[in-house]
């Protein structure tokens, strides 16, 4: 909808280009950008599409069909330094995970794991670069069929998959998954665990776990958002009112020294979207 906004783009065509010439926004669309179909729609999902847009001229660079020619709708779980993750929409323990250079029209498909089989169910799949092993890393955490946790680590220099022996007592128990981002070799999944919300860490590097119990303004994964704000792992939650008539608001938490620290919220008028979907690299909402 952004993409197929003239007043959008008009009002960011100002902005120093040069400064992110190589960075591209990566958008799931529709065919027609101006029709304002929801994905979640089953009758209109196959109409749209994965594209590459400009990150200063929003202008459309590079379409996305799948590597391997299919018209299935597909998922990206991550992306890093040109590289895409993308798999099957609904996750199975034998859902196929490409890695894919877009750009050059190269991909690798991650060899099947040898780990799981079908006592396993995928819950989350990311993908990211890790800075401290040089090393592109997929994480993906899975449930047996009796309620217990495994966490499977891809590495793609070495082109194979790990599972993590070592569970923290802490997981060893019902929780729920809602949403999760990936930075700098850490996966991060916001769980619920009875009442208690927090966020799991995963080092694919070290390999070690930590847990953030969440803010308490936060009781619900609904209208929450997981991203990265000045190097900083960031939530936000787009659902108490604004204080200033026709207006809402979206407040913002940054964890920093393992602790959440809450910043001065974002505010917008009433009318204006949806709800948020992340922080662009410059630091700024993206709605």
């Amino acid at each position: 909808d952004l993409i197929g906004c003239l007043s959008f783009v008009s009002a960011h065509l100002n902005r120093n280009v040069t400064k992110h010439a190589h960075v591209y926004l990566l958008c799931l669309h529709h065919l027609n950008f101006e029709r304002p179909d929801d994905i979640g729609d089953p009758y209109v999902k196959h109409e749209f599409r994965w594209s590459l847009f400009s990150d200063g001229t929003f202008e459309q660079c590079l379409k996305l069909g799948h590597p391997l020619g299919s018209t299935e709708h597909y998922v990206i779980y991550g992306s890093s330094n040109g590289l895409v993750c993308i798999s099957d929409e609904i996750l199975n323990f034998d859902s196929p995970i490409h890695i894919w250079n877009p750009s050059v029209r190269k991909f690798r498909t991650t060899p099947t794991s040898t780990n799981i089989n079908t006592k396993f169910s995928i819950v989350s799949l990311q993908f990211g670069f890790h800075p401290g092993v040089n090393d592109c890393k997929a994480v993906r955490v899975m449930r047996t069929n009796k309620g217990a946790v495994a966490i499977e680590v891809y590495s793609l220099r070495t082109d194979s998959w790990k599972m993590i022996e070592a569970i923290p007592p802490w997981l060893k128990c019902t929780w729920k998954h809602h949403k999760g981002t990936f930075f700098n070799g850490v996966a991060y999944n916001f769980i619920e665990k009875g009442p208690i919300f927090s966020v799991m860490s995963f080092d694919s590097g070290s390999e070690e776990f930590e847990e953030f119990i969440a803010p308490d303004a936060i009781f619900r994964p609904m209208e929450l958002c997981m991203d990265v704000y000045k190097e900083q792992l960031c939530l936000l939650l787009d659902f108490y009112p604004c204080e200033e008539e026709d207006m809402d608001k979206v407040d913002f938490w940054v964890l920093q020294e393992n602790r959440w620290k809450q910043l001065c919220p974002f505010v917008y008028p009433s009318d204006y979207y949806d709800g948020a979907i992340g922080i662009s690299i410059d630091n700024k909402l993206l709605m």
